[in-house]
Formats: structure tokens, sequence, C-alpha cells
């Protein structure tokens, strides 16, 4: 099966001896997403794809968002995990995906885990921002920031980071917090929406009363 030594990549994490030969990542992550996306890291480190892995799973996921009737293929449950597999396998073909990301989706179909799919290339991209020593920094806001904003705020972040560090941006957008910011740098959250203040005032004045 094509998929078969990413699995065995996969199932090693729970035998030390297995472990010793992996490619080890630069962070380690926990969790099913972790598993799988550090399985890819391993083999795509010692077939030296780590970079076009990369772009194959990005290329992936945004095709996923676009196109509807790949997202509701992936999505759903009634569709035999063989016939996924296989069509996966035709499409990573298709679309000239490295051996290595066609192996991950046929892998996470046969295992019925395509669910998790989403949060395996997110997992894969903070072991490649730490693969090349970039710190992940994640801002949000209540309004799309423009170019501009973004450069302003990536030069302020870069004060968080050592000097042999650089900054990963992304931004999404939550209307919900109203105004202000919320950001998170590596291990660092700092809440400076509106919502937070509006929320801290209110208990103060719940306390009171």
């Amino acid at each position: 099966m094509a998929s078969q030594k990413l699995s065995m990549a996969v199932r090693s994490f729970s035998t030390s001896n297995a472990v010793n030969q992996l490619v080890k990542p630069p962070v380690q992550i926990f969790g099913i997403e972790g598993r799988y996306a550090t399985a890819l890291y391993s083999a795509a480190s010692k077939q030296k794809t780590l970079e076009g892995v990369e772009k194959d799973l990005l290329k992936f996921q945004s095709s996923i968002k676009t196109d509807a009737k790949l997202r509701s293929f992936i999505e759903n449950p009634t569709i035999k995990r063989s016939i996924k597999s296989s069509a996966l396998k035709a499409v990573g073909e298709k679309i000239s995906l490295k051996p290595e990301s066609t192996n991950l989706l046929q892998l996470l179909a046969e295992n019925g885990r395509l669910a998790k799919l989403e949060g395996v290339i997110n997992a894969f991209k903070v072991l490649m921002s730490a693969h090349r020593g970039e710190v992940t920094c994640e801002v949000t806001t209540a309004k799309e920031l423009d170019a501009d904003q973004k450069q302003k705020l990536q030069g302020v972040l870069k004060s968080f980071v050592k000097s042999n560090e650089s900054i990963y941006l992304t931004t999404k957008v939550d209307p919900s917090i109203i105004g202000g910011m919320i950001v998170s740098v590596g291990d660092r959250y700092v809440d400076m929406s509106v919502a937070s203040k509006i929320k801290k005032y209110t208990d103060i004045i719940s306390a009171s009363v």
C-alpha cells in the first residue's frame, strides 16, 4: 500500500526504538494531528522534500476551501475509506503532489482520519516554521489588517523574539472582539481586545453589587 511507510512512522511513536530511527522534529506537537504531522516531517526530511511537501499541503488546503465538491467528498462519512484513498491518490497524481503528501492523504483516508486533515496541515506548518527558526505569531483583530498595518505590527513583534529568530505572522478576523487585538507569540498570549476589557469591567461591577 502506498501509504504503508508513513503509516509505520505514525505507529512508531508508541515505541521508543522506532522513535530513535525517525528524524527528530524541531518542536514536539502532541495529539493525533501532531503524530501525523511529525511522521510526515520525518518522511519528507529523509527524502529532502520538506519545502515541496509544505507547498503541496498549502495548495491542497486552499483547494478544500474553494472546491465545494472536494470538501464534500472528504467530509462525507458514507463513502468507503478505500474509495477515498484511491480517489485522493488520483488527485495527488493529477496535481503533481509529492509522494509523501499523497501518502499522507491516503493514510488519513484509510484510517478514517480525514476530519483531522486541517489540523495535521496546521501542525505541519508549525513544524516547518520551527525548522526555519521562525516563531509563529497569531494576531486576531475585529477587522482585516491591511499590508501596511501587518508590516508595522511585524516590526513591533520582532522585539519579542531572539535575534536569531524571525516572526511568522498569521492573522485572523473575529468581529466578536469588537476592537483592539489578541496576540499570541510562541507560548505567550496577550488579550488587548475591547471585549476582554468590557468583560473585566463587567466583572468588577458585578462583584461590587
